[in-house]
């Protein structure tokens, strides 16, 4: 069975060892063909409080963690430039 992995940015780090990621489906639509984006946010395992907001990641699915925390960070793709 193949691993779900996705690729989102990180909406929020403001829990311990925790961040929300949001990931972006673009499909058109059924009937009218527009591009529809829709958006799902994930929380992630972050075991050394490594991401921050505005990073690009990676995250893979896992065992449940917690209630609603079945996803971890497997890499940190892009960092978010600090100005």
């Amino acid at each position: 069975m193949a691993v779900k992995e996705r690729v989102g940015l990180v909406v929020s780090d403001k829990m311990q060892k925790t961040v929300i990621v949001a990931v972006e489906n673009r499909a058109p639509h059924p009937k009218y063909g527009k591009i529809v984006v829709k958006t799902r946010r994930y929380k992630a395992h972050d075991e050394e409080n490594k991401c921050k907001m505005g990073d690009r990641v990676r995250i893979q699915e896992t065992r449940p963690l917690s209630k609603t925390k079945r996803w971890q960070i497997t890499e940190i793709l892009s960092t978010k430039k600090s100005s």
